[in-house]
């Protein structure tokens, strides 16, 4: 039986579109797709997870996709393990999900069973306490903090402990908190609108070393016993991490770590954590 040239042309070209719609498909079903949120954008974790992203599409060979959003904090987190529906995987300091297992605030009310399926993946670098102040005085005390107008951001561990440290030491009746996200920290700073920012990431975080590009700034620096009073771990942040502070600066840090739930298969996991 003889074909007509252009239908042997039209069954050539359909064959080859099936061919590339099959092809696709299956790179498509092949690909496995992982949300991360970890902190907001300018931070140094955002541009951690950037970075884990490139690795592991790179380890990969593009099977595994990680989408690296932005997050307001480890409160928010926390609380999209009961909203995400497919691999999730989160930053946040270990006691905050102790506190989401307990029901404690601000994890209370609700059905708390999706916390339970939160398990963890790897230590990541320890949310580290900066109290940036305008001036070029290098590093200074916490009371140099008293009758400031601070930001502390929302929702997020720095706020949280920031508020804390200010009862602690006598200046939650003195300082006045800015009501704003810290994304406007260095340009706050920078204008006169607010003294001091209060922000915590690993060093040297990006929004800090901004603000030392835009602006002298000065550095809180806690004694031992300062320390020892708020119950955190003592970090040291070296001399010439941030220009304009030569001296090393003594602050407080907090454990984080990297989580997934259930849902993530062991395959998957051990490829996230060989890749960090």
């Amino acid at each position: 039986m003889r074909v007509h040239p252009h239908s042997l042309c039209r069954i050539v070209i359909l064959s080859l579109a099936t061919l590339v719609l099959a092809t696709a498909a299956m790179s498509t079903q092949a690909q496995t797709r992982i949300i991360y949120k970890s902190a907001l954008a300018g931070t140094a974790y955002h541009q951690m997870g950037a970075e884990l992203a490139q690795a592991i599409r790179q380890d990969s060979s593009g099977t595994v996709l990680l989408s690296n959003e932005e997050s307001q904090g480890s409160v928010q987190n926390v609380m999209e393990v009961a909203a995400r529906e497919g691999l999730y995987m989160f930053t946040s300091p270990p006691a905050l999900v102790a506190q989401a297992l307990s029901g404690e605030e601000p994890f209370s009310g609700g059905d708390h069973r999706h916390f339970h399926t939160i398990r963890g993946l790897f230590p990541v670098p320890s949310l580290t306490m900066h109290f940036v102040m305008a001036g070029d005085d290098g590093t200074t005390t916490i009371d140099a903090l008293e009758e400031k107008h601070i930001l502390i951001g929302r929702g997020t561990f720095s706020a949280g402990e920031a508020a804390r440290y200010f009862e602690l030491f006598d200046l939650k009746d003195t300082v006045r908190l800015a009501d704003a996200s810290i994304t406007n920290g260095a340009e706050a700073l920078r204008n006169g609108q607010i003294d001091a920012y209060v922000t915590a990431s690993s060093f040297p975080t990006p929004n800090v070393m901004e603000t030392a590009s835009l602006v002298p700034i000065t550095l809180v620096s806690f004694t031992d016993e300062q320390i020892a009073l708020t119950g955190a771990v003592r970090q040291i942040i070296p001399g010439g991490t941030y220009p304009g502070i030569a001296d090393c600066v003594t602050t407080t840090s907090l454990p984080v770590m990297a989580y997934a739930t259930e849902k993530m298969d062991d395959e998957t996991a051990y490829l996230l954590t060989k890749g960090f």
